[in-house]
């Protein structure tokens, strides 16, 4: 029987200086992308939208530290092709099934193979080996070749050190510095209107793929590495983070049989599709224990607001009435967590605590109460003391760890990641990763990995006069939440305009309006979500507090509505027959037209947050309204400068 995915199985086979090349064409599940994958002297792959194509032939091989070159030469000894047809049950995600469907192209070289797979929303290949003893990687070539100089939304650097927290830079790939790259996800915006979105997927016991310029081709983009460290020293802010001083000349040392990382690129000719990609799920291992404890939820945060809390009977600050009070808050408004940041214990040692805290104490307090702690950690403290904490932690009953200050994604400090997942697991604590990379779908198969930093957050409002804006928000969800998860802590009740916006480190504000606080609630995909503002000002902000209670952390059903790269993103959410709707907007704002097709049959309440008239001029102006809606309604929308929306729509 034909396999109707493939145009060409294996059929062209022509001299090429003396080497026979063969070609294989392999179409998405709806015919609308096609990769071919063409081996002669070299393995290339070529990408096409609609017949069109919008990548020139890109060369993939992977070398080794004895002068293998994987990819050079290759004699293809078998090829195999199937469809992919699966559902796959989610946990603690933005859709609770994901239909994985697929068509596959399995390519056999011996003692190495490649993986190629066409999705309707983009193309991945991954490599394999099949050797007996341990491989040292020396370089992995992962390159994407355009037909024209294009623009990147890219955030470069000249380090490896980095927690993936800058703005984007738009930059034409002959622009970037021949010292630079950028961490992924990258976004690739060509002139007729499709955009390419990079990233990675399933990355055990290797380095994070950063891109920079080709030197060597044009209008052309090449993966780097960070190489494996052999020399390390204590360093960073307040020495919480660990800088390599010596590397090796190789990237990895692995197994010789295995399964390398997934490269992704999605491919959308509407920039709403890059809004719900599942491709870094679909492409993940799949969790081999069990993890139906895991609870998602909401979580207060102490941090950001510096513990501020007052027109209370005591001295607020790290301490015990502190937290007792942040408890009594989320018992209260249904919030599932605290937080506890940093000083609770000694820096350097998380068996000494500080400010008169009881760990234990406030743990059972807060159980009486249905809420759980989560512990901030420096995550060198934790990985140098974790046969002694672990137990520990166990032992209060503590929830959640919150890991901070890695700010490295080599193949080290990619097993340190595994690593406390996988020790978290076994005592059932979440772990959220702050000063991180980025997610590669590591979540899948540990869900306790419960978020995931790795973005420029609304923590920038607190300490940096850049901040982080509107402008940068606008982007977020089309770039970064290709990767997965991220903790952006948003929940700011003091709201600036851009004129209006200082830094104050104890009262901070956010930049932009309280209904684009509102609205990133939904627009966020995030199992973990923080409230980053003090009980104080929420309990003075009700109809807010109310709105950010009453939101879901993961949902059943995910709908990208509308939007544009950088200048607004709208999102429908439903869990629980409940439909959240959020959107925002740059400091352009935007006026839409929101269509309610997403809804079944029948009229619904909807609870709707839009900007204020004056919301231009004070950011925390918003206007609450209560009407009913059908799935034929039509509604207009004014988002503010640096504005957003929020709904609640239930069934009457």
């Amino acid at each position: 029987m034909k396999n109707l995915f493939f145009t060409i199985l294996c059929v062209l086979f022509v001299a090429v200086e003396g080497f026979a090349q063969q070609s294989f064409t392999l179409n998405s599940p709806d015919n609308r992308l096609t990769v071919k994958v063409e081996i002669g002297e070299k393995i290339t792959y070529t990408v096409a939208i609609k017949g069109q194509e919008i990548t020139a032939p890109s060369s993939v091989s992977m070398t080794l530290d004895n002068g293998t070159v994987l990819g050079t030469k290759p004699k293809l000894k078998n090829s195999k092709n199937q469809a992919i047809n699966q559902s796959i049950k989610t946990i603690a995600y933005k859709r609770s099934l994901i239909e994985d469907k697929a068509n596959e192209l399995q390519l056999d070289f011996g003692d190495f193979g490649l993986n190629f797979r066409a999705y309707s929303e983009g193309i991945a290949y991954q490599f394999t080996t099949k050797f007996k003893n341990k491989i040292k990687v020396k370089n992995e070539e992962f390159s994407l070749n355009l037909k024209e100089d294009a623009l990147l939304n890219a955030s470069l650097l000249n380090t490896f050190w980095s927690s993936y927290e800058q703005f984007y830079d738009q930059v034409k790939i002959s622009e970037i510095p021949n010292d630079k790259f950028s961490y992924l996800p990258l976004l690739v915006n060509l002139s007729n209107g499709v955009k390419i979105g990079i990233t990675e997927a399933d990355l055990y016991d290797y380095p994070a793929v950063y891109l920079g310029k080709n030197k060597n081709v044009s209008h052309s983009l090449l993966g780097v590495f960070p190489a494996y460290p052999t020399k390390e020293e204590i360093g960073g802010h307040n020495n919480f983070g660990i800088k390599v001083v010596e590397t090796a000349d190789y990237l990895a040392d692995v197994q010789g049989t295995r399964t390398f990382p997934w490269r992704i690129l999605f491919i959308a000719d509407e920039d709403k599709q890059l809004l719900d990609s599942d491709l870094v799920y679909k492409l993940s291992r799949p969790a081999s224990q069990d993890f139906s404890w895991v609870k998602t939820g909401k979580v207060a945060w102490d941090w950001w607001n510096d513990n501020n809390v007052y027109h209370v009977p005591f001295q607020s600050g790290i301490n015990m009435a502190t937290y007792r009070y942040f408890i009594d808050f989320a018992a209260a408004n249904g919030i599932e967590y605290v937080n506890l940041d940093e000083g609770w214990s000694e820096q350097f040692d998380l068996t000494k605590l500080k400010n008169d805290i009881n760990v234990e104490e406030l743990v059972k307090y807060g159980k009486a109460k249905n809420v759980g702690i989560f512990l901030w950690c420096v995550w060198h403290v934790l990985d140098k003391q974790l046969a002694e904490v672990m137990p520990l932690f166990e032992k209060w009953g503590v929830k959640g760890l919150k890991v901070d200050f890695m700010d490295r994604d080599d193949q080290k400090t990619m097993n340190f990641y595994q690593r406390i997942a996988e020790e978290c697991a076994k005592r059932k604590i979440l772990v959220n990763f702050h000063g991180a990379t980025k997610p590669t779908g590591m979540n899948r198969a540990y869900p306790n990995i419960i978020n995931h930093e790795g973005v420029r957050g609304l923590e920038y409002n607190k300490f940096a006069q850049d901040g982080t804006t509107p402008d940068h928000a606008a982007q977020l969800p089309f770039i970064r939440m290709l990767a997965g998860y991220m903790d952006y802590t948003p929940g700011a009740m003091h709201n600036a305009q851009k004129k209006d916006f200082k830094t104050l480190f104890s009262r901070p504000m956010s930049q932009g309006t309280r209904c684009h606080q509102l609205g990133l609630y939904v627009v966020l995909e995030a199992p973990l979500l923080m409230l980053s503002d003090s009980p104080t000002e929420y309990l003075k902000e009700r109809e807010s507090l109310d709105f950010i209670a009453s939101v879901p952390t993961t949902y059943e059903q995910t709908v990208a509505l509308d939007g544009k790269v950088g200048e607004y993103a709208v999102i429908a959410r439903k869990q629980n027959e409940v439909w959240y709707v959020g959107g925002i907007a740059n400091w352009e704002g935007k006026e839409i037209t929101l269509n309610f097709n997403f809804l079944g049959e029948g009229v619904y309440k909807a609870i709707i947050f839009t900007d204020g008239v004056n919301a231009d001029r004070v950011g925390e102006d918003y206007q609450k309204n209560i009407r009913s809606v059908t799935k034929t309604t039509q509604m207009k929308i004014k988002m503010a400068k640096g504005g957003g929306f929020a709904m609640r729509i239930e069934k009457m």
